[in-house]
């Protein structure tokens, strides 16, 4: 990956070109040309074009939407492994407090710095973005939907 910048907190989010360029804006573009025809010309045929280029970018949306779900069980997954390993004994029986939210922010997180970080989120509550921004050591997740 010498091509791919190294991630940071600034740069870390994903934009999916086929989904956010091409798809969305196609499925909006139907969804305006359905509703001005239904307007200017309104019948079955013209209604089930609305309902259509709805149903597309539900479609899209959906897709996206379970696949990311399913990547965050994965991560969930990851990171109580990981925790297992790297947490001191006292702290590994509070590894199942943490969120979902909290373990997906602290998969950023370097080796060194994860079990502190993790007794901080469990102790003081730390939101997902919390957690990212205490993030000293960036550990990249250059494999996200």
């Amino acid at each position: 990956m010498a091509d791919v910048p190294t991630q940071s907190l600034a740069n870390h989010t994903r934009l999916d070109p086929s989904f956010h360029f091409f798809l969305l804006p196609l499925g909006l573009v139907a969804i305006v040309l359905s509703v001005i025809r239904i307007i200017h010309h309104p019948s079955i045929a013209s209604t089930l074009g609305v309902v259509l280029a709805v149903g597309f970018v539900m479609i899209a949306f959906k897709a996206r939407g379970y696949a990311l779900r399913a990547q965050d069980r994965v991560i969930r997954l990851e990171e109580r492994l990981r925790l297992a390993v790297l947490m001191p004994e006292a702290g590994r029986a509070r590894i199942g407090e943490l969120t979902e939210s909290q373990l997906i922010g602290l998969r950023f997180a370097s080796d060194a710095e994860l079990p502190g970080l993790a007794m901080r989120a469990l102790n003081e509550g730390l939101t997902k973005k919390q957690i990212k921004s205490s993030i000293v050591s960036w550990r990249g997740d250059y494999f996200r939907v």
